[in-house]
């Protein structure tokens, strides 16, 4: 069940669910907070803990407004993309055979002369989802045998407010096709992350102890993958 509240001017949504904690979460890509209460949780409790979380709920929204979002790419020489965390600057090259490599700074495309933007994006996309298939299986079976969990199936898709999700009825675990622009220690920390949800599906203590557990810097690493924005411009 989903409602509302304002504290400082900021608008909360406030979901009740089945879990023991409160919990509080300023989402990307754009700030938006939300603040998950177990059933029988009083409106005013909420409220109280909302106003004592004020402070952090502001810096975080700051994070999100004051990041500067990618522009609409146009994938051409000269343009900056990311691949592992790392910047690299673009380079267009024509043939007959699409082609991405990376030499030195450079991120080399080839494709086409005629080729479209819209075409010069789809070989991207593709070339990302390539990269995120080649490291997520080892990552994946690695932290499958320490947490002592095995998804049914990793998939990769483009979402625009969540870095991973998790089915836990069918054990399906989505992967956010953005994760191949971003450090390795991102991917890692979201993999982790979706497999604790095998373990248990909410947000609450006994998921924090798992994460505690297996993952001591999940926090840090956490840190560093909300400083990135979601690009609103990569789409499937």
């Amino acid at each position: 069940m989903a409602n509302r509240i304002v504290v400082s001017n900021i608008d909360i949504e406030i979901q009740k669910k089945k879990i023991k904690n409160m919990h509080l979460s300023v989402l990307p890509p754009d700030g938006k907070v939300r603040i998950s209460a177990p059933v029988n949780t009083k409106d005013e409790a909420i409220k109280l803990f909302a106003i004592s979380k004020i402070g952090w709920i502001k810096r975080q929204i700051d994070k999100f407004v004051n990041q500067q979002r990618q522009t609409k790419r146009d994938y051409v020489s000269g343009e900056s993309h990311y691949v592992w965390g790392r910047r690299y600057r673009m380079e267009i090259g024509h043939d007959n055979r699409n082609n991405i490599e990376i030499k030195s700074n450079k991120l080399i495309l080839t494709v086409r002369e005629s080729s479209t933007t819209q075409q010069r994006e789809k070989v991207m996309i593709e070339w990302y989802r390539e990269q995120l298939k080649k490291k997520l299986p080892e990552l994946v079976g690695k932290w499958e045998g320490i947490i002592g969990v095995q998804a049914e199936s990793i998939r990769i898709k483009n979402m625009l407010t969540r870095w991973g999700t998790c089915n836990i009825k069918d054990k399906r675990i989505w992967i956010n096709l953005q994760l191949a622009k971003k450090p390795i220690e991102c991917l890692e920390y979201v993999v982790v992350h979706e497999l604790v949800h095998l373990l248990e599906k909410g947000h609450n203590s006994t998921f924090i102890e798992y994460m505690d557990k297996y993952l001591p810097d999940w926090r840090v690493k956490k840190d560093l993958l909300n400083s990135f924005i979601l690009d609103r411009y990569l789409e499937e």
